[in-house]
This record gives C-alpha cells, structure tokens and sequence, in this order.
C-alpha cells in the first residue's frame, strides 16, 4: 500500500511539473509571437508606442508641433495657428489664409528641463500611442468643413517623424485615437495668455 501512494504521489508531481512547462511554454509561445507579429501596438497583450523614444527625447534638435486649422470658409476669413515647442524655444504663430500668411508670431525662451516635464505629459497623454493613417485616409483636405482639425506631429531637425490627427466633427475620423483637449492645452498653456489669443482668432 505504501509503495502505491508513493507512486500515486510521484504521478501526480510529474503531471503538475508537466502542466506547469506547458503553461510556461504556451505563454512565452504568445510573447514571442506578438513580438513578432503585432509590433505596431495593435496586440491586445503587448503595447509597443515605435516612436516614444522620439517623443521623449531632448536633443536640441526635437520638437513637437500642434497645429489647428479653421472651419473652411473664404481665403479672407480663413484661419489656423501653431504651437512648436524645443528645448530652446517656444512659439505660437497665427496665419491668414490658405497660403498661411502670418498674422502674428510671438516666440519665448525655454530650457530643456521645461522641454523634458513637457513631453513626459504629453506621453502620459499617449500623444503617439497610436498608429498614422496611410494612403487617403490621412488625407486630411477638406475634412471636418464647419469645424477644426487638430495635428500633432515630433520633428527632428526640422523633419517630421510622426504626425497624427483628429477633428472637432464626431464623424470625421482621424488617428489620434485619444481626447485632443488634454494634449492640446497642455501646448496652449507653454504660451502666456495663449488661450486669449486664440479665441480672439475667430472673433
């Protein structure tokens, strides 16, 4: 009797031993497969953000950019502006037109401890969580007419790395993928009296 509750015992070991490799194999099999496979951030088990480290960075030679375009209406009346925020500099531009005529430009001193608390706020917002849209989809002519459309891009030396966008229309798609208010005050409040100056826009 005992030598067979000592086998009972040793069989018992061995199938949990077995049921525990398999698990682990099953699991590191899923791992290494969303790697592979879903490395934009689509997994529902892995969330890879390709260009946090862009955002993040804070070389003098970054920057992001926020740009808000008016509802569509006449060359004379038509109008946008721009936050672009470095480790240096910051500055807010409002344009006439289509042709982007400037109206005004006011631009500020910064420094990279500002720049570095900026774009951790702006990850914490998951900014660039998402994926760019491609071919007509991220199109962007023309869409959301009556209202405003919303763009966030990371430059590197002048040349963009990443841009998304959104609109004010419900329907208008877009590939931001998160609320815009938060990100965009978040650049309206690196500018004195921004928002002011902003409502006093389409006045």
């Amino acid at each position: 009797m005992l030598e067979m509750d000592d086998y009972r015992t040793r069989r018992f070991i061995s199938i949990a031993v077995i049921i525990v490799i398999m698990a682990v194999a099953i699991f590191g099999l899923i791992f290494v497969a969303n790697l592979l496979f879903f490395s934009n951030g689509s997994s529902p088990f892995v969330k890879i953000n390709t260009h946090e480290s862009d955002l993040l960075s804070t070389t003098a030679n970054r920057e992001v950019r926020a740009n808000v375009r008016g509802p569509i209406v006449a060359d004379e009346n038509f109008r946008s502006y721009q936050i672009d925020i470095t480790p240096s500099t910051r500055t807010f531009t409002v344009y006439n037109g289509y042709e982007d005529q400037v109206s005004s430009n006011e631009s500020l001193y910064n420094n990279t401890p500002s720049y570095t608390q900026f774009v951790y706020a702006l990850d914490h917002a998951r900014l660039m969580n998402a994926n760019e849209l491609t071919g007509s989809a991220n199109n962007t002519a023309g869409v959301c007419a009556t209202g405003f459309l919303y763009e966030f891009t990371i430059l590197n030396d002048g040349k963009q790395i990443k841009q998304l966008w959104t609109t004010s229309c419900g329907n208008a798609g877009g590939s931001l993928g998160v609320n815009f208010n938060p990100v965009l005050q978040l650049f309206i409040v690196q500018i004195p009296d921004a928002q002011t100056k902003i409502t006093a826009i389409w006045q």
